[in-house]
């Protein structure tokens, strides 16, 4: 059977995350969106795996299901150099132990708990229980992988079970590094509210025996990913190198002359694009025969937001969001399967900017130093002072 999943987001505890992010919200918003199988996130703080205790039913190895929404247990641990580190758990009895047994200091405070085990001390740590673990948004500025490892051997010692490519990077980027080429790669949405422009933003469709801890092991050590849907990397808010502080894209020579800072007094941070371009060792992306279609999606809202020129959780948006799932059931049918003319009866403004998406005609100003890029759609574009880089 074939099941879109997204295994990484975060609860209600987790720093900066929607104290909406509860079981009750995310498993219908979910649902709209398309997925069928959720990782709960966050599955090492005691308060949480208690309301999933408390909200969900078991239904078989490592299952949990809230009004036919499938969660399987899963948590991002910050390791040792601040690497992000995603888990798969088989169950919540695990979980709990699992959680006791790592030395941290704030896993009963935040939803995604800090230790200074590296990565090879993690991944043996974690093998003990069956569980399987890989680098979260691995190549991204501030807390993936390869920010500090030139090698994913180096932050691991041995194989880990996949790669999450994080919003800022996709198969195209990932597979000009010839290393991860035995590597399943995941594509999840780190959602910290459960909007549907932030749930499943990134999924993967998995083929699974059944819906089970069991069959998702076997999938993901088989390679039985069928197809990642992700963002535009450059849509991501650390596709590029650029200023946190006022958000200026830099060209990352000028940015090392002047020791990342940045004219405003801000700090200039390393792009996804450029940290690539240094520990690629392909001038061309070379799939395994494995590798699944990489599919863009930018989320519905998101389009419809820029069509109306409105915020995105504006009511002028939400209200033709729904329309448009009333009709047509899930925000993914809608941006991938539902026909142009079908979506143009329900809203001749919004299809256009659909079919735009589908045929790669989008205008992305893209993003960097903390702030996703913009979508343009029949406006003109704003004034950017970006200096740009080609690096490949």
């Amino acid at each position: 059977m074939l099941v879109n999943a997204d295994f990484h987001i975060h609860s209600c505890f987790s720093m900066a995350s929607s104290k909406d992010m509860l079981i009750k919200n995310i498993a219908p918003k979910s649902k709209l969106k398309g997925l069928q199988l959720l990782g709960t996130g966050d599955a090492f703080h005691p308060g949480w795996l208690d309301i999933i205790e408390e909200s969900t039913t078991p239904v078989g190895d490592g299952i949990y299901a809230f009004e036919d929404m499938n969660f399987v247990l899963t948590t991002e641990v910050e390791g040792k150099h601040k690497i992000h580190h995603v888990i798969i758990i088989p169950n919540i009895e695990i979980a709990r132990e699992l959680s006791v047994r790592l030395p941290s200091k704030n896993k009963n405070s935040d939803g995604r708990p800090k230790t200074q085990l590296g990565g090879a001390e993690l991944l043996e740590l974690v093998k003990e229980y069956d569980c399987l673990i890989g680098p979260a948004h691995a190549f991204t500025p501030w807390t993936g992988m390869y920010k500090s490892h030139d090698s994913i051997y180096d932050c691991y010692e041995k194989k880990p079970d996949f790669v999450e490519l994080g919003l800022s990077a996709d198969t195209f980027i990932a597979d000009t590094v010839s290393e991860l080429k035995d590597f399943p790669f995941l594509t999840n949405s780190d959602a910290h509210s459960p909007w549907p422009h932030r749930l499943g933003r990134e999924f993967n469709q998995i083929e699974l025996k059944d819906i089970s801890f069991s069959s998702i092991k076997h999938a993901i050590k088989h390679k039985d990913i069928k197809a990642n849907y992700g963002l535009l990397p450059n849509l991501g808010k650390y596709h590029m190198t650029a200023c946190t502080k006022c958000f200026k894209l830099v060209d990352p020579v000028v940015a090392k002359e002047n020791r990342m800072k940045c004219s405003c007094g801000g700090k200039i941070k390393k792009g996804v694009d450029f940290r690539i371009s240094e520990i690629a060792d392909l001038i061309e992306p070379k799939h395994p025969d494995f590798r699944p279609q990489y599919v863009h999606l930018m989320p519905l809202a998101e389009l419809i937001s820029t069509v109306f020129d409105k915020g995105v959780t504006t009511k002028t948006v939400q209200a033709k969001w729904q329309k448009l799932i009333d009709n047509f059931k899930t925000e993914i049918d809608v941006l991938i399967n539902v026909s142009i003319d079908d979506i143009s009866k329900i809203n001749p403004n919004i299809a256009p900017a659909i079919e735009a998406f589908r045929n790669g005609t989008i205008e992305v100003v893209p993003g960097g130093g903390g702030k996703y890029g913009e979508i343009l759609f029949e406006r003109k574009p704003k004034e950017k002072n970006v200096v740009t880089l080609d690096f490949f």
